[in-house]
């Protein structure tokens, strides 16, 4: 990328081409398929800072080269991919899935394999326990659950009904939404299912509706849930919806319409990057993120994006770290030592019993208000 000289001054130096083998990067996306919402902003991410990085000097010199398997969301699908990455294509590491089912269906493969993957799913069970060559970057499900049912402990909720997909993400969800009812003075009332293809919910919600239920919270991923709030809407739900950090994008609104007003949820601090304290510790990587991503791609970015931009960023830190030799294993080594990272969905500290490296405080908690992401806390 040609660099022009500045408006009255020299023109700025060039960084020096990278050169020799380029470190091979692997990346398992949901590109297309039900979770393509997710899948397709990591991808534009990570081909976005590859060229970046490349046009910067590379890493220690060397280019990098990132080699993007689809997984269409699916666990076959991903771990196929998973195998062609590290076996015929001779990866150092991978970043990537983009969801949590596949993610878990390829555990055992990576560990076997012994190389470093960077997940950029949110279910906890993913690093916990903690898997020696399994990392991951997106704030967990165990931290969403917490901010939500603090939420609902300042505003009096005590009894819910919740409604989870039959998916990885769900069940994971389903887990902590259980595990941690009782700390925050909450009893499930009512415990629906529904599956990411399903387009009427009305049945399970109609089942929740005659309960004492205060609230629902929806756990899901791609159109479903939004179509959920559309049902409780018909219905006329007159209690609170919160929902997932896994819909927490501009494609729920535009799916859920007038019935997205009022929703509550988790989200990433980036999609409230205008309302946040100028204090804010990420303020300046969320910034740096966002008008990158805008001015490569005309659209303003989402913090499944900044999973890859994360996972990248992180693996690439580590190569450099390990030096220009670096291999599988030292990159292990440098991921899990990986202090104070600065990312867009949080600030990641890993250790030898922490591959998760997050915090509750990666969430901020925001309402859908006229159609647009309200900061709340």
């Amino acid at each position: 990328m040609a660099v022009g000289p500045p408006e009255g001054g020299e023109p700025e130096p060039q960084a020096q081409a990278p050169a020799g083998e380029p470190y091979r990067i692997g990346a398992l996306f949901a590109v297309t398929g039900q979770a393509s919402p997710l899948g397709k902003p990591e991808e534009d991410t990570a081909l976005m800072l590859e060229e970046r990085i490349n046009n910067a000097g590379g890493v220690n010199g060397r280019p990098i080269e990132i080699i993007v398997r689809d997984t269409q969301g699916d666990e076959t699908v991903a771990l196929n991919g998973a195998m062609e990455l590290v076996e015929k294509e001779d990866v150092l590491a991978i970043i990537g899935p983009s969801r949590s089912g596949t993610t878990m269906g390829l555990v055992d493969f990576i560990e076997r394999s012994e190389v470093p993957l960077v997940s950029c799913a949110a279910a906890r069970a993913i690093t916990d326990p903690v898997k020696k060559w399994v990392f991951q970057v997106a704030p967990g499900d165990q931290d969403a659950v917490y901010r939500i049912y603090t939420r609902m402990e300042t505003e009096g909720i005590s009894k819910i009904g919740v409604l989870t997909a039959d998916s990885g993400f769900g069940e994971e969800g389903l887990k902590q939404l259980k595990a941690q009812a009782a700390d925050h003075g909450i009893e499930i009332v009512a415990d629906e299912a529904f599956s990411d293809s399903d387009t009427d919910m009305t049945t399970q919600l109609t089942r929740i509706g005659g309960t004492d239920a205060q609230a629902v919270i929806v756990w899901g991923v791609g159109k479903a849930p939004a179509l959920i709030a559309k049902n409780m809407m018909q219905l006329r739900m007159d209690i609170p919806l919160y929902q997932s950090h896994g819909v927490a994008n501009e494609r729920f609104i535009e799916v859920a319409g007038a019935a997205a007003n009022g929703v509550t949820m988790p989200a990433a601090k980036l999609i409230v990057l205008d309302q946040l304290a100028e204090d804010e510790p990420q303020l300046e990587a969320l910034k740096e993120y966002h008008q990158m991503f805008v001015d490569e791609y005309g659209r303003a970015p989402d913090h499944y994006g900044g999973h890859a931009w994360d996972s990248l960023h992180i693996v690439v830190g580590a190569i450099e770290r390990a030096g220009e030799d670096a291999d599988r294993a030292s990159i292990r080594d440098e991921i899990e030592r990986t202090e104070g990272f600065v990312g867009i969905a949080g600030i990641f500290t890993y250790g030898p019993d922490d591959h998760y490296g997050n915090s509750p405080d990666a969430f901020a908690m925001v309402q859908i208000q006229d159609g647009k992401w309200t900061l709340l806390e």
